[in-house]
């Protein structure tokens, strides 16, 4: 049933845990974050820049992952900065990392970090190492630039949903993870990537966000709360890797998943360019003006959230 489902997503700690983001939006809503160019709460910060934009992020590994699969840790700290810098049109340019340890042997670390850095052609240039911590931490920055944007604020009622997602990987057998990185060619890994800079570029989108920890639905959230605005979620039209339930893919991380708010005269132009690399995008929803997430499946919807009572991260339109 729709509501059972709701109910086990409400408590996912995937989406609980983006709340803790109230705790920067506190902070940042005020006089200080609105001295910012540009808002604060996307996948980057965006620093207008000569005809441009340079962008900024950070992305800090669980420390539990960091213990027992520092190589894959390593990995994923850079993969994740990448996909946010296309998640917002953008090109990587340089990571800078931060690795706090026990000990000096840090080594399968630094064998995922720059496994990753190779893969997606985007440079390790400096950072922070403490070899004498109590404790085992790993977080990685990342500069990139932008032409034009993808933001987390633009999503307009009437665009419709799309999600762009690559089934040809693997469940992590520990983490709620779908792993279509690790084994792939690097190359068709980054042209995947430039697809999110050329639909900036062409005009085709402008709303947008990478389905992150939090899953498809802690993202789309993040997505709508910022833009202020609601949309209807079709859960039947979500695709899902027959590895996985859909219930575990909606908060799952798919190393490359993105949701995109996209004009209707648009889709086509969009679905297009994605499914040229082998990859699968679709229409899952459609954005509207009411403040509130529905679900929806066969003849059954129910409201999942709804903004005016309950917010998510608190960094709003």
């Amino acid at each position: 049933m729709l509501s059972s489902l709701a109910a086990e997503l409400r408590q996912s700690l995937s989406i609980l845990q983006k709340q803790e983001i109230q705790t920067a939006s506190e902070v940042l809503s005020g006089a200080l974050g609105k001295s910012a160019a540009v808002p604060i709460g996307d996948d980057c910060a965006a620093i207008p820049d000569g005809d441009g934009y340079l962008l900024l992020a950070a992305e800090g590994m669980l420390p539990e992952l960091v213990e027992a699969d520092p190589w894959f840790a390593g990995w994923s700290a850079v993969m994740v900065n990448v996909s946010d810098i296309a998640a917002m049109g953008g090109r990587a340019i340089a990571v800078v990392d931060a690795i706090w340890s026990q000990s000096r042997e840090t080594e399968l670390i630094w064998a995922g970090m720059t496994a990753a850095a190779r893969t997606y052609s985007v440079p390790i240039v400096g950072g922070h190492t403490n070899c004498h911590s109590p404790y085992s931490a790993l977080a990685v920055a990342i500069l990139g630039r932008a032409r034009q944007l993808i933001t987390s604020f633009d999503a307009r009622a009437g665009d419709a949903l799309l999600l762009a997602s690559d089934f040809r990987g693997k469940p992590h057998p520990s983490y709620p993870f779908w792993n279509a990185a690790t084994d792939r060619d690097p190359a068709e890994l980054r042209q995947a990537l430039a697809i999110l800079p050329h639909l900036a570029e062409a005009g085709l989108c402008a709303a947008g966000k990478d389905v992150s920890m939090g899953g498809i639905l802690g993202t789309l959230l993040m997505l709508l709360e910022t833009s202020g605005c609601g949309a209807v979620l079709d859960l039947d039209q979500i695709p899902c890797p027959p590895e996985l339930s859909l219930n575990h893919w909606l908060i799952t991380f798919p190393s490359y998943g993105f949701l995109l708010s996209v004009s209707p005269h648009q889709v086509a132009a969009v679905r297009a360019c994605f499914q040229q690399q082998g990859l699968r995008c679709e229409q899952v929803g459609k954005v509207q003006a009411e403040p509130e997430l529905l679900l929806r499946s066969a003849s059954e919807s129910l409201v999942f959230w709804d903004f005016r009572q309950q917010p998510l991260t608190g960094f709003r339109h």
